[in-house]
Order: structure tokens, then sequence, then C-alpha cells
């Protein structure tokens, strides 16, 4: 892939991580004040590693999910343009998929349905269709962090439209074969859905083997900045599984706080790595 072509999916994902953040700018005043009737609805508290651990001693609260959920659209927002930015002449493949992995948090936004329906009684077809885009936009994260990983690690260079292509065709498959039930969600205005268990182990894993790619590449590269790369990637990993289940006040920003350290690692780092390519 030429930079001209890169740069062009980077214009693409600003752009669609714009229509996210104007969505969210143009409804959270309407619908900020149904939070607490759709709060009086949930069926459970939000799953999670760290959840499991804060649930037995925080209540959940009404609008941290909303905080959580705007501070990943932002974050994708101003972290595209600080990529394309800063990357505009860099030769990095790593670089592409990253950016895939901060767009998909753009998809959180689809959270918003859920105190949109108590607002404008949407029908239940809409939240069906919003939930199953947040699955794939999660899932699509993921992938596209672990792909960013893997071609650290060695892989071919050319054809990363096909590695764009099967992530996003994975990713869809699996988001719309999970079951959706949309009348009930959880604390963090999610819809609750099957398979959680095993999507939790699913992350797990990725996150195992990326962090394993990250440090096989800086064996075989001789380049220690894989290691802090790899580092950015766990923090990425925790503020991402942080702001996706938060629904108390202390998690969202320590979940804001990992991704931004995070990305400040991986993209200083590659910076580093392709300076002089």
């Amino acid at each position: 892939m030429t930079l001209s072509d890169r740069n062009t999916f980077f214009k693409a994902e600003i752009l669609i991580a714009g229509v996210f953040f104007i969505f969210l700018a143009a409804v959270s005043a309407a619908i900020i004040p149904a939070y607490p009737a759709a709060a009086e609805e949930t069926a459970r508290r939000s799953p999670g590693i760290i959840q499991d651990i804060i649930s037995p001693f925080m209540e959940s609260n009404t609008y941290a999910p909303f905080a959580a959920m705007a501070g990943a659209v932002i974050y994708a927002f101003i972290t595209l343009i600080l990529i394309y930015y800063f990357f505009e002449k860099t030769q990095a493949p790593e670089i592409l998929f990253f950016a895939l992995f901060v767009l998909s948090l753009s998809f959180e936004g689809m959270r918003l349905f859920v105190p949109m329906q108590k607002t404008y009684e949407i029908p239940a077809l809409y939240l069906l269709m919003a939930s199953q885009v947040l699955l794939f936009g999660r899932f699509f994260g993921i992938f596209s962090l672990f792909a960013a990983s893997v071609y650290a690690a060695g892989l071919e260079m050319q054809k990363q439209q096909n590695i764009i292509l099967i992530i996003a065709l994975i990713a869809l498959v699996i988001s719309l074969s999970i079951p959706i039930d949309v009348q009930t969600w959880d604390a963090s205005y999610c819809m609750i859905n099957g398979y959680t268990s095993m999507f939790r182990m699913v992350d797990a894993g990725v996150l195992l083997i990326t962090l394993l790619s990250f440090l096989i590449s800086a064996y075989s590269r001789g380049s220690r900045e894989y290691i802090l790369i790899g580092i950015g990637s766990f923090l990425v990993f925790l503020g991402r599984s942080l702001l996706l289940t938060a629904d108390t006040w202390i998690t969202p920003l320590p979940g804001i706080l990992a991704l931004v350290v995070g990305t400040w690692f991986i993209c200083t780092q590659l910076h580093k790595v392709y300076l002089w390519l």
C-alpha cells in the first residue's frame, strides 16, 4: 500500500470518527435526562475482570457510562487527527492497523441508543442494529491491534487492504451471529448478548498473542522500541476495557489515561522505528 493510499484510509477514518463525534454532540443534551429511567431498567452490572473486582464495593452510577462512552468517542476523533498529522509522510504499516483500533472506539457511540429509546421511543429494530454495530466495532478493534502486532513480527507488508477486508468480514460475521436481547441492557447501557464469557476469553487471548508478537519483534529486529510498543498495547487494551465496561465514577478517568499513555508509547516508538526509512 502506498503512502497516498494509506493516507486516504486515515482521512476516511477521521470522517467516520467525526460522524460519531457529531452524533454524540447532537443528541447528548436531549437524552441525558433519560439516563435515570434507563438505569432503573438495567438487568445486571456490566461484565469484566475489573468490574468483577469493583462491583462488590461500589454502586453503579447513572452517568458514568455516558462519560466513558463520550471519552472513547472524543479520544478516537482527536487521536486519528494526530496520527494523520504525525504519520502522513512516515511509512509504518503497523500504524494503519493501530488507527483502525482507535477508530473502533468511535463505535461506542452506539450505546446512546439505549437512552434515545427512552426519549424518542425508537423501534426495537434500531436497538438491535445499534448493538450489532457496537459489537462489530469491538471485534474489529481487537483484531486490528492484533494485525498490527503480526505485521511488526514480520508479516509481509503488501496486501494490507486484503487483511483489513478479512478482519472486517470476521468481525461482521461474529457480530451478526451473536444473539442479542433488545429488551434488556447492563449498567454500561449495552444490550445483553450471548456468549459473554467466551468473548472475554477471546479478548484475553488476543491480548496475550499481541504482546507476545511485539516481544518477538523486539528480539527478531533487535529493537527495544517494540518492547515499549508492547507495553503501550497493554495499556490501550486496559483503557479500552475500562471504558467499555465502566459503570462507576472510578473507572472512566483511569481508562482514558491508560488509552492516552498507551497511544503515546505506541506512536512515538513506531515513529522512531520508521523515522529514517
